[in-house]
């Protein structure tokens, strides 16, 4: 995980009301790991976050097991995964798949 002084990043304050209970643990809990309260709740949002990708069935790309019919997937699995790597690589650094076409 970057430090936040890898590179300059533009904070924004902002203001939360938590349950007495719930505030005492998370200051118990970073001081746990010696980080400030702030920190800590910024590390967490961040990993809610980051797991809010969508994890995909691989299957459902291909749509295996759909039909009786043969599929063509043995024969262009490469070009199909290629495809899916450049999208998703696409995607995140912000440019849509095809831009360029």
């Amino acid at each position: 995980m970057p430090s936040r002084y890898d590179s300059y990043i533009m904070l924004f304050r902002t203001q939360i009301n938590l349950p007495g209970e719930d505030h005492r643990r998370a200051k118990a809990r970073a001081a746990e790991l010696g980080i400030s309260l702030a920190e800590y709740i910024r590390r967490l949002i961040r990993r809610d976050l980051d797991d809010a990708q969508p994890q995909a069935d691989i299957s459902a790309i291909f749509d295996l097991f759909a039909s009786d019919e043969p599929t063509d997937v043995a024969r262009f699995k490469d070009e199909y995964i290629g495809e899916a790597v450049e999208a998703e690589y696409l995607r995140s650094v912000g440019r849509a798949a095809f831009e360029d076409e």
